[in-house]
């Protein structure tokens, strides 16, 4: 018996990364999937892998949201589980003043404003099926820390409230609401001198995808985490203590 047998997720940013990981990891403690991504082709191979399905969205337009999770509604019946993991690729160039407002836009549409029209259309959903579902939103050490990218800070600092937001007016329905904030994770546009970063680490590594994906089903299952709600769980290997990263660490661009 998995933790979530009977479970139905919809789960976006799926093709790759932590997205990937939660994906794999909800996959085998026996929930049904619908996989969201703009990345097709790796998409597709997942969903073959995991006996998903797989839906290509584009988050960067305002409508894609709603019809993502209507889709997903379709092709799943009900939807238990939310993972908002999709995230635009950002570069560490796009600093406080080079970042530009298509940048910013982007960034803030699939980040907060489609985490905000799936947590409401996920929340209506549960609700109207009496269904004490769960969610979950990737935000990152940054949402509390700058970094020098203001819209990924910003976006993820608003996810952050957002959790709260939604655990709170939905709490009484039984459905809970949480965060995941990942420290070093290699990929999605994180780049960093390796050595200099898992220096200042104190478990002496950054993390890998599966680090963050056992996490989210301890966060998702009840059996675990059914106490809680509206809060939002480090997982960086010690990193937070630090408070901030150095803007030396990071690899400058040509």
């Amino acid at each position: 018996m998995g933790l979530l047998d009977g479970d139905t997720a919809l789960v976006t940013g799926a093709a790759s990364g932590i997205g990937r990981g939660i994906a794999r990891a909800l996959a085998a403690e026996g929930t049904r999937l619908v996989l969201s991504d703009i990345a097709t082709e790796a998409g597709q191979v997942l969903a073959r892998e995991l006996g998903a399905t797989f839906v290509f969205a584009d988050l960067s337009d305002p409508v894609a949201a709603r019809t993502l999770f209507a889709e997903a509604e379709a092709r799943l019946g009900t939807v238990s589980i939310l993972v908002h993991s999709a995230s635009p690729r950002r570069h560490e160039d796009q600093t406080v003043l080079a970042v530009t407002e298509t940048q910013w836009d982007e960034m803030v549409t699939v980040g907060l404003r489609a985490a905000f029209v799936l947590g409401q259309a996920a929340g209506a959903h549960m609700k109207a099926r009496g269904i004490r579902g769960r969610m979950l939103f990737v935000t990152s050490l940054h949402a509390a820390s700058p970094r020098n990218l203001p819209h990924y800070s910003a976006t993820k600092a608003g996810q952050t409230m957002l959790v709260k937001e939604l655990a709170r007016g939905l709490g009484v329905d039984g459905i809970r609401v949480n965060a995941i904030a990942p420290g070093a994770i290699p990929g999605g546009g994180f780049e960093a001198d390796k050595a200099a970063l898992e220096a200042m680490i104190p478990l002496g590594r950054t993390g890998t995808p599966e680090d963050i994906a056992d996490m989210a089903v301890a966060l998702l299952c009840d059996r675990f985490s059914r106490y809680v709600t509206g809060t939002t769980v480090v997982v960086d290997g010690g990193l937070a203590l630090y408070n901030w990263i150095p803007f030396h660490t990071f690899a400058r661009r040509g």
